[in-house]
This record gives C-alpha cells, structure tokens and sequence, in this order.
C-alpha cells in the first residue's frame, strides 16, 4: 500500500460556471474589490467581516444591486474563531450546495502593535503581546480554519481553489513589522505545504499579493495614509487576478505565487497570468 495518503480528485462533473465562493475580509478594502470582480465575473460571494456588521450587509446588498439578482450573502465572523468557520462553511453549503472557492484576505495589521508604526519602527520588545496575538491569530491560525472548514468540501466534490492574501517579501522582513510580516512569511509557507497536500485532488492553492502597501484602513494615517516606502497601490488591482484565479487557472496552477501589480489587464488571461507569476518563487522539493 502506498504512504501517500494526498487526496485523489474523484470522477465528478465539471464544476458550474457560476462558482460559490467565500471572501473573508470582503466587506471594505481588498477583500471588497476582489469580491465585486468575482460577481461582475457571474459567480456568487459569500463575504465575511468580524467586525462592522451594517458595513458588511451595506456592501453585499451593494453587490446585489449592481449584479441585478441575489448573488452576495454577508456574515459575521471572526477567522480566528473555529466556530465561525464551521458556520461559514455551513452558510455557503446550505444557500448554494458547494463551495468552489476560498479567498483568506481577512487579516489584521500593525495598527495593533501602534498608530504610528509606518513613520515610528514598533520594536517587538515594545509590542503589546494581545496585539502580536491578534495579528497572528487572524493572519495565520485564521487562514488555517478557514481552510480546515472547508477543504474537505472541495475534496469530495473534486475541485476548489484557495487563494490566500500575502504581502511583499521586504514587508516580511521590514524593521518594526513584527509580527505582521512574519504571519504572512508563515501563510505563504503553509500555502506551499497545502498545495503539495492537495496534489491531484482537483483543489489547488496559490498565493496573491498587491505588490506593495495598499490602501485599506489597515494603514495609519486617514486621509493621508501611506506605505513604508512612501507609495500606495489601489486595491483594484487585485480584481482580475482572482478572477483568474477561481475561475480560469486550471489543476497544474498550483503553489504559486502571483504579484497584482504585475498583472496587465490589457493582455489575454494566460498571458497577463505568465507576467504576474513570481518567477523568484522557489522552494525546496520536500514531499
């Protein structure tokens, strides 16, 4: 009998073009711009907040009007919470009958170490441990529930995409950024492991970041908010390639990693992805 117990994607039909899919995070920011794509793209979204409940059914009644029909459902749920997840799973199980994809954006940033931590380095030693705690709990443990509540659906079923949200690898290793960077240097190291775990059940995992700082309220500063390099990406960039992502990348697109900047929406999907691709991403071939 062969140790590889790795799932095998059973014989199953071809998933339907119009994918149930669950963005946590998806009420403001990047989470909000990749879920508006995936329903303008014709697929269904389930978004999550923990936080905020009247912005988080504001954005997905938003998300009907501008589809026309009933295609986003909003709930609160903390990632960091196993609970939530499991109820998250089951609401997307229950209103749709699958769940074909899983985009882990929800997360939380330096804001809970200091308020000033983009002109001021917040030196570890000084951190307030909730804070840390906070970070990681929802950056790292909460991408790993989400997962754990609902991978095995996408594996009975034979196909699923998880897509998880990271960040640039000088912003993992940038003075006064732990413990923000590090719990992304961890989820693209789990991302590596899950997608080795998942070859060739039909569910695959890939890594999405913007390519630099972003604007979301994760950043200090109100209307004057900036990243450690002085520059701010728009979170639209992040829309076409999770389209791509949940809907057009096939089995073989798996542990990878894709830049938004470098995506050039002006491009046929293949292309445009080719460009995007981290060609620096390499990693060691431990089975």
């Amino acid at each position: 009998m062969s140790s590889d117990s790795r799932p095998q994607a059973p014989a199953t039909p071809a998933p339907p073009a119009c994918r149930s899919i669950i963005v946590t995070g998806g009420g403001r920011g990047l989470g909000w711009e990749m879920a508006e794509a995936l329903v303008a793209a014709g697929h269904r979204v389930l978004i999550t907040g923990a936080r905020e409940p009247a912005e988080l059914q504001a954005a997905a009644a938003r998300l009907n009007t501008q589809a026309g029909q009933a295609r986003a459902l909003a709930m609160v749920a903390d990632v960091a919470n196993w609970s939530d997840c499991e109820a998250v799973a089951a609401r997307c199980l229950s209103a749709w009958g699958r769940i074909d994809g899983l985009v882990n954006n929800a997360g939380r940033g330096m804001l809970e170490i200091s308020g000033d931590f983009v002109r001021k380095a917040a030196l570890f030693w000084q951190a307030d441990p909730q804070g840390f705690r906070n970070i990681v709990d929802a950056n790292v443990t909460g991408a790993f529930l989400m997962a754990r509540a609902c991978v095995p659906v996408m594996v009975a079923q034979g196909f699923g995409r998880v897509v998880n949200v990271s960040t640039s690898r000088p912003t993992m290793v940038r003075t006064g950024y732990c413990p923000y960077g590090p719990s992304k240097a961890a989820l693209e190291a789990m991302s590596v492991v899950w997608a080795k775990d998942l070859q060739g059940s039909g569910v695959t995992v890939n890594v999405l970041l913007p390519g630099g700082a972003s604007d979301t309220r994760m950043l200090p500063g109100g209307g004057e908010r900036r990243g450690a390099d002085g520059n701010l990406l728009p979170p639209s960039l992040m829309r076409a390639p999770v389209v791509w992502l949940m809907a057009h990348a096939g089995p073989e697109v798996n542990g990878e990693r894709y830049i938004a900047r470098q995506w050039r929406t002006d491009q046929p999907w293949d292309r445009a992805a080719a460009g995007a691709r981290d060609e620096r991403h390499e990693v060691p071939a431990i089975m």
